[in-house]
């Protein structure tokens, strides 16, 4: 019997290198590659690396339903930026009170992590192409705010970069330009599925990539 089991990456390493061999357009250029904390920042490592361009962070919080934490109502980030789906969270019984107090705690934690992995100097994306890369797409409330974000801060051009995405995921689903994967499956519903490695990024490894990054 022919195995099932879906194409996988060893590592979120393996995956970065990968997706950059999709991304060679955009090699030395004014691009700008963004890491979604924490698990897209050793994917977006490899790329900047790879791809000879600068990297910095797009920190967001997925809301999670408190009974679901998995299951995305929303997202916030920096600067502000948000998307919530208030039609689900009243689906899971949420008042609007409840569903404020849940951002607010995300928010504060965008706050934290923010001063943990960049403090106040993030990179000017003025006029660049933000390639804003994570580790992959489930519903794609992340993507979106981070997209978001890039564009608040001027980029010209947003490109959504992740080593897996759904079949049926597009570019306009995220409010981005463009949208490269390295793979589509149809049947995706979970992202670490596709990795045979996908262990819980730390804190400290993201400090350690981006002062890498800045050190070269």
């Amino acid at each position: 019997m022919a195995d099932q089991s879906p194409p996988v990456f060893a590592d979120r390493q393996e995956a970065g290198r990968l997706l950059a061999g999709r991304l060679e357009q955009f090699r030395a250029t004014d691009s700008v590659v963004l890491g979604l904390p924490r698990g897209g920042v050793p994917v977006a490592f490899e790329v900047a690396m790879e791809l000879d361009l600068p990297l910095d962070v797009i920190v967001v919080r997925k809301i999670g339903a408190p009974s679901q934490p998995e299951f995305a109502l929303g997202a916030t980030a920096e600067g502000g930026v948000r998307s919530v789906d208030t039609g689900i969270a009243s689906r899971f019984g949420m008042t609007r009170g409840e569903l404020a107090r849940l951002e607010e705690r995300e928010h504060a934690e965008v706050a934290a992590r923010v001063a943990l992995f960049r403090g106040d100097a993030p990179l000017d994306l003025t006029g660049t192409t933000a390639l804003v890369v994570d580790d992959g797409i489930a519903t794609g409330a992340s993507a979106r705010v981070a997209c978001g974000v890039a564009r608040a801060r001027g980029a010209r051009r947003v490109v959504l970069a992740v080593p897996v995405a759904p079949g049926g995921f597009a570019a306009g689903d995220a409010t981005a330009d463009d949208l490269v994967t390295v793979l589509g499956p149809t049947d995706m519903w979970a992202v670490g599925r596709f990795y045979r490695d996908f262990t819980q990024t730390p804190s400290s490894t993201v400090v350690d990539l981006l002062a890498r990054a800045r050190q070269r």
